[in-house]
C-alpha cells in the first residue's frame, strides 16, 4: 500500500477513534486490541484521576511516556500524534504552570476532541498544532523533551520521524517513547502477520532498527527496553535517548 493511502488509512481509523470517546465509549475498543495491552488502563488510576472523561477514553497508547520521560517543573514538552490529549494534560501537570506542552496531531477530529478536554481541565499551558509527525510544525531547538505513545510505528517514514525529533529538540533534550517494537529474529512480513499497520502492530520496528534509527538521527544514551507483549514477538516498550549537548549534527 502507498505511504498515502496508509496515512489516509490510519487517519480514518483515528478519526472514528475521536468520535467513539466524545460519544463516551472507550476508543481503544474500536481501534488496538486487547485493553490489557492499550489504552487507559496501562496508567495508574490516581494519575487519572481528575482528568476529563473523554481524554481517558481516548487514550489509545501502549504505555505512560510522561512517566517515561520524568517530566520536570518547567520544562517544554512535545507530543507527537497527541490524540484526544491525556498526555498532553498529564505533562502539564508535571511541568506547571512555568512549564509548556505542545501537541501534534494530523487529524482535526483528534485537535477537536483534545482541545476540548484541555478546556475541560482548565489547562492555559498547553496548545495544540495540526500537522504531521514527519514534519512537525515547531521551530528548531525549541523543546526539552518529546514524548510519544504507540504513534511512531504508524509512520511510513520513521527516519523523518526520528530526524524532526533531533530537530526540535534543544542540546541536551531528551526522548521518552513508549511505542510497539518487535523483537529483532521477527521480518517486516512476520510482523505483518501479527496485526494490522492502523493497529499499531505491522509497522512497528525491531528493536535493533529503533537504536539504529536513532543513531543515524544524532541522538546518544538511546536504550530500547521491552515491558509486556502486545503480540508473538512484538512488545510495548520504553524508548530513551538524548540529543548532544555539542558537537551535535542535524542529519535531516
Amino acid at each position: 500500500m502507498a505511504d498515502d493511502a496508509v496515512r489516509e488509512q490510519v487517519r480514518v481509523r483515528y478519526a472514528g477513534a475521536a468520535e467513539t470517546a466524545a460519544a463516551g465509549s472507550h476508543a481503544e475498543e474500536d481501534c488496538c486490541g486487547p485493553a490489557s495491552r492499550f489504552g487507559s488502563r496501562l496508567y495508574e488510576l490516581p494519575e487519572i484521576s481528575g482528568l476529563p472523561e473523554q481524554a481517558v477514553l481516548a487514550s489509545l497508547g501502549c504505555g505512560n511516556p510522561t512517566a517515561v520521560a520524568e517530566l520536570h517543573e518547567g520544562e517544554r514538552v512535545l507530543d507527537l500524534g497527541s490524540g484526544g490529549g491525556i498526555d498532553v494534560l498529564l505533562s502539564a501537570r508535571r511541568v506547571g504552570p512555568t512549564g509548556f506542552v505542545y501537541g501534534v496531531d494530523m487529524t482535526e477530529e483528534m485537535l477537536a476532541l483534545a482541545r476540548a478536554n484541555a478546556a475541560r481541565a482548565g489547562a492555559t499551558n498547553v496548545e495544540f498544532r495540526r500537522g504531521l509527525i514527519e514534519d512537525l510544525p515547531l521551530d528548531d531547538a525549541s523543546v526539552d523533551v518529546v514524548i510519544s505513545n504507540c504513534v511512531i510505528n504508524l509512520s511510513t517514514d520513521k527516519a523523518a520521524v526520528l530526524a524532526e525529533m533531533f530537530r526540535v529538540l534543544v542540546p541536551g533534550g531528551r526522548v521518552g517513547v513508549s511505542d510497539v517494537v518487535a523483537e529483532d529474529r521477527l521480518t517486516p512480513a512476520e510482523r505483518a502477520e501479527r496485526g494490522s499497520h492502523v493497529g499499531c502492530i505491522a509497522g512497528a520496528l525491531s528493536r535493533g532498527e529503533y537504536l539504529a534509527g536513532l543513531a543515524a538521527a544524532g541522538f546518544v544514551d538511546a536504550e530500547v527496553r521491552f515491558t509486556h507483549a502486545v503480540a508473538d514477538g512484538m512488545h510495548g516498550a520504553i524508548i530513551r535517548a538524548t540529543k548532544p549537548v555539542s558537537g551535535a549534527v542535524d542529519r535531516r
